[in-house]
């Protein structure tokens, strides 16, 4: 088992100790030397770093941690890259969530207008960290999970030549429940699932080989939530036009309307809480007694990314062939789409990295249009976080299945170039 250099890029965040714990759970599998924790707040790196130092020890694991700010230095030979970045920290959030409101637009962090804007901001971060893996780390994998994690995805698999696979984990959630819904004595379970991050379905649920999906939607069962997400209620006509179990994300786009009024009668915003409970998290983790991940730190929204990121990184490192759900170059996996479109699909994941499973005899026309529009979105929003390109980032806003209009697309983009101006080198050169 050979030693690792493991290298968190944004390390100060609090999800942090989810990684730790993911690292704790598998230090049979993989031998972690060094760990740099990277971050460019020296205060939360210090509390997030020490908390860390802590988890490790009273587990009985050496790894030398470092603490740094200094980007070459901790993607230096390193041989895994985790990146957790948000560009403009919680404030720029709580602009991406208002914002739109004031034009009658959903505000989230990672779709619609808000996720653009942020999109905006992180992918000249993510390009420099990119530039740096090619000459520093160029056979690390760099494994990322900063939002919006399938448009960043969709940026670096085309624009860099790093070796890259995009995070999220809402498919072990997806999972996850949809395996609950299978009968106790059932021997064997396996799934189908299609779509693009934030906008994908469970479209199939075999138990002993058996589908029985279908039968479950005309029952009315309904979809797993998200603790960031306001909750809705899946009708059975509504499941049975999609034909699948979707993300919570999708609340966005099948009850835009009611999401909309929840967003606008909202006293605080979801960052606006992130804030209180980043808050809370940050006093928890000074405490010298505390050694292990705190039950709060679900309700911050990033509950099993350890699982996701960690196991990901130890099927790669062990040569596991699991199946997981991440996003990659489609390469024929959903043939409806391009080949080089970013697309959040079954993989198997070995030493190779992330090789698509292709999806046979898919024909769902709704799901089908849903994501080619989505996507449409995603490749003018790249083009435009490379360049600055004014016109492709109106462009990509008028696709986009939750805005559309020219008036409220112009608008909204405007306000938010000119609130996130220091974060936006492409566009004001």
């Amino acid at each position: 088992m050979r030693t690792l250099k493991i290298t968190i890029i944004g390390a100060g965040s609090t999800y942090t100790p989810e990684l730790i714990q993911g690292i704790i759970s598998r230090k049979t599998s993989l031998n972690v030397g060094v760990l740099y924790l990277m971050d460019i707040d020296p205060v939360k790196l210090r509390i997030v770093g020490e908390f860390t130092k802590r988890m490790l020890l009273a587990n009985n694991i050496n790894t030398k941690v470092v603490f740094t700010d200094i980007l070459d230095e901790a993607i230096e030979d390193a041989d895994y890259i985790l990146g957790q970045i948000r560009v403009g920290k919680l404030e720029a959030r709580i602009l991406d969530e208002k914002i739109p409101l004031k034009y009658d637009l959903i505000g989230q962090e990672t779709t619609g207008a808000g996720g653009f804007m942020k999109a905006m901001r992180t992918i000249p971060v993510m390009m420099n960290i990119a530039s740096k893996i090619e000459s520093l780390a160029p056979k690390a994998w760099f494994i990322n999970f900063t939002n919006p994690s399938g448009l960043i995805a969709e940026t670096l698999l085309n624009y860099t030549h790093i070796k890259t696979i995009g995070l999220c984990n809402g498919p072990i959630k997806m999972i996850r429940n949809a395996k609950k819904l299978i009968p106790n004595e059932t021997q064997s379970f396996d799934y189908d699932f299609v779509g693009l991050n934030h906008l994908c379905w469970i479209t199939g649920v075999y138990a002993d080989n058996k589908n029985i999906l279908q039968d479950l939607l005309k029952k009315g069962i309904q979809p797993d939530v998200l603790k960031n997400i306001p909750q809705a209620n899946y009708e059975p006509a509504l499941l049975n036009a999609i034909k699948g179990l979707p993300i919570a994300y999708l609340n966005y786009y099948y009850f835009r309307d009611e999401q909309l009024q929840l967003c606008k009668d909202a006293k605080k915003t979801r960052g606006e809480v992130c804030v209180e409970i980043e808050k809370e998290l940050l006093e928890l983790y000074q405490d010298p007694q505390l050694k292990e991940k705190p039950s709060i730190l679900d309700q911050r929204g990033g509950a099993l990314y350890s699982e996701a990121a960690i196991s990901l990184l130890d099927a790669i490192e062990n040569d596991k062939n699991e199946i997981h759900v991440v996003d990659v170059l489609n390469c024929g996996a959903y043939p409806f789409m391009d080949n080089n479109d970013a697309v959040e699909v079954k993989c198997l994941v070995n030493r190779k990295g992330a090789t698509p499973i292709k999806y046979e005899n898919f024909n769902d026309i709704y799901i089908i249009g849903l994501m080619k529009a989505v996507k449409a979105y995603e490749k003018l929003a790249a083009k435009a976080g490379i360049s600055g390109d004014y016109s492709s980032a109106l462009a990509a806003l008028m696709v986009h299945p939750l805005i559309g209009d020219y008036y409220k697309a112009k608008n909204v983009l405007d306000d938010m170039l000119e609130a996130n101006k220091r974060f936006l080198p492409q566009f004001f050169k």
